[in-house]
């Protein structure tokens, strides 16, 4: 083989080795790994409100035996106080009759919310009034190890899930940003519908593509309120798990969910 020949054989080579590497399903990762972000790219969540940038359908996704969270059921967003006569037209076309505000009080006074017409506001203050909890908010690091086992915040987030399995009608939750306590207790719906850890991950990190689309701050004035970050997440489960043994004694023990509660909320919103 001429000296040519042999550098194009090892280039062809190396090209396919590179090739191989790139197109090889990746390789299983450790339990004590972070859990990976999988983005969902094949449906548009956003619910594309002006006034609420992060305002978006929980619907859309599949869960670990191939069922699909109806869409157009139960929304998450950022504060309604900005909200245009646009925005209110189409919650309304969404059917909202529910509003959970996840907020405190300081927090509705200062920004009290827009309701769309026929719909109703129910305060559920994660904080439950508690002044240490509302300052905890302010380091969102510490505030995601907290609330899982916060008995405030669990009676806030067994209220809207209640209130989702009973509703007849489109259900939206929100706190300020719609990232923190939004982004949790998604998280928690998203997990107790069954859908996979990954799925839950790529909606609770798309809060940064949205929120600073509306220049909002998060819990409190937090210094690092304008974005969400996987670990925080990662904690708040670890937190269960440390404290409750496993996620369903969370919902049990912590939440107060019955198995007949669960089951009708899989039997509401996945079809």
């Amino acid at each position: 083989m001429s000296h040519r020949n042999l550098v194009q054989a090892k280039s062809a080579a190396i090209l396919a080795l590179t090739a191989g590497l790139l197109l090889a399903p990746a390789p299983s990762i450790a339990a004590a790994a972070p859990t990976p972000v999988v983005a969902s790219t094949s449906v548009d969540h956003s619910l594309h409100l002006t006034g609420a940038p992060n305002a978006r359908d929980l619907g859309g996704y599949t869960t670990t035996d191939g069922k699909s969270v109806r869409s157009g059921l139960v929304l998450r967003s950022d504060a309604l106080t900005a909200l245009t006569a646009d925005d209110l037209a189409k919650l309304v076309q969404l059917n909202v009759k529910t509003v959970e505000d996840l907020r405190t009080t300081y927090e509705r006074v200062l920004g009290p919310d827009k309701l769309p017409a026929g719909a109703t506001s129910q305060h559920r203050d994660v904080t439950g009034g508690n002044l240490v909890t509302a300052i905890t908010m302010k380091d969102l690091g510490q505030f995601y190890k907290v609330m899982p086992s916060n008995s405030d915040a669990s009676a806030a987030f067994r209220a809207v899930l209640l209130d989702i399995k009973n509703s007849p009608d489109t259900v939206l939750y929100h706190c300020k940003s719609g990232k923190d306590r939004t982004g949790w207790l998604s998280a928690v719906l998203l997990t107790i519908l069954g859908v996979p850890r990954e799925t839950v991950n790529a909606d609770f990190m798309l809060s940064n593509e949205y929120v600073g689309a509306g220049g909002g701050t998060g819990s409190l004035g937090s210094s690092n309120s304008d974005h969400v970050e996987q670990a925080w997440l990662d904690s708040a489960f670890a937190t269960v798990d440390q404290k409750y043994g496993s996620f369903d004694n969370y919902v049990s023990q912590a939440l107060g969910l019955t198995n007949q509660d669960v089951t009708a909320l899989k039997a509401k919103l996945l079809s």
